[in-house]
């Protein structure tokens, strides 16, 4: 099946580029400036996108330390790649070069395109794009980097709605393929055109969404990790479920991905009432790779082993909720990991949220491991 499987998913996504109704006669918009706003891991990886491409770049922050702590990052990245060889020392000073730092929104007055990398919060959104609606030229594309958030909601922010979509990047920026572009309601179709060919002309892989919380990836990625929590309360280690994900294909399984990330994102330790397996790590200090421990035990290189600790947790935490142990086979643990995210992938075509199955299987191998070998997950449970 692979040959055939391989040969789907290379077309499929270049079919992700074309959008019913939007045709060879809409224009696109010239892309010679890009802004973005935030400096963080996700704000300078796409910057470096930008800058990789020979595109200027202006990029914002609100404090001096952290603008200065952004361009540190950017220029460590392309040194290591020059150290490997794969820049030249000239190429790393071209690159920085084209880089425009700045502690004020109004700096990105002169860009045709502004993406917004702040944290994922609605009204911390909104609040950035009413100022950008003020200082951006006439004309600017003005995008959001949100993973979940209302893209309608951002643009209602903004008296040009129509020039206001989602630009939804996989971290790390500057190295993952996929490109997820979230149509508004009221995005026009020269500025949906544009955002597809400015990701074409940056190496990434665009497929557009629809609005809905979590798009088409976040989406389908929430159920695979209710179906994981749920197997952990019959009494299955973290590592047995992230074993069966990695022996199907996937470069990690969803606990070694929540280690990676970091469990304490969007937790709190004032509102923390010990309610879930991940609040309970995170009140031990448990908080992934970067403590050294997390759903595992890490060494000081990051590898990972079973954790004796984690193990008796999570026995003690199914105990005390009731929940009943019992033996799963790796046949069960997949289907019952894979198959609820393949029904969201059905209702995600349903609502037209994605305009074809290829889409999602596109999303699902460039921006979240799935097995290329496999032509992607609706292709794999027959799906077309």
């Amino acid at each position: 099946m692979s040959g055939e499987a391989l040969r789907h998913i290379a077309e499929a996504e270049v079919k992700a580029r074309e959008v019913d109704g939007i045709g060879p006669d809409v224009p696109t918009r010239p892309i010679d400036r890009v802004g973005v706003v935030g400096a963080g891991t996700m704000g300078g990886g796409i910057a470096m996108t930008f800058l990789n491409a020979g595109i200027p770049v202006t990029i914002v922050e609100r404090e001096e330390a952290a603008l200065d702590r952004g361009m540190r990052v950017m220029r460590n990245n392309y040194e290591r790649s020059a150290a490997r060889g794969k820049l030249t020392a000239g190429q790393v000073e071209e690159r920085m070069g084209l880089l425009s730092p700045a502690l004020d929104l109004a700096a990105l007055s002169g860009c045709d395109l502004v993406i917004e990398a702040v944290f994922e919060d609605l009204a911390l959104k909104k609040q950035v794009f009413a100022e950008l609606d003020r200082l951006a030229r006439p004309g600017a594309i003005l995008a959001t980097n949100t993973s979940y958030l209302d893209v309608n909601a951002i643009a209602a922010a903004t008296s040009r709605p129509q020039d206001v979509l989602g630009m939804h990047y996989f971290s790390p920026a500057n190295v993952m393929r996929l490109l997820e572009i979230v149509r508004g309601a009221k995005t026009a179709p020269d500025v949906l055109k544009t955002a597809i060919e400015v990701g074409v002309r940056t190496g990434k892989v665009p497929v557009v969404a629809g609005v809905c919380h979590g798009f088409i990836g976040n989406r389908m990625l929430a159920k695979r990790q209710q179906a994981a929590h749920a197997l952990l309360m019959e009494g299955a280690m973290p590592w047995e479920v992230d074993r069966v994900l990695t022996d199907f294909g996937f470069p990690m399984g969803p606990f070694q991905m929540s280690d990676l990330a970091g469990l304490d994102i969007g937790w709190s330790r004032e509102r923390s009432r010990g309610e879930t397996i991940r609040d309970r790590l995170c009140e031990m200090d448990r908080r992934g790779q970067k403590t050294g421990a997390g759903f595992y035990d890490y060494d000081a290189d990051r590898n990972r082993t079973p954790s004796p600790v984690v193990e008796e947790l999570i026995r003690a935490f199914v105990a005390e909720k009731g929940g009943t142990p019992r033996e799963h086979s790796a046949a069960e643990m997949r289907d019952r990991l894979l198959m609820p995210m393949v029904e969201e992938g059905k209702a995600i075509l349903a609502e037209g949220i994605a305009q074809r199955a290829s889409d999602i299987d596109v999303v699902w191998v460039n921006g979240y491991g799935w097995p290329r070998a496999t032509g992607g997950i609706m292709y794999w449970a027959g799906v077309r």
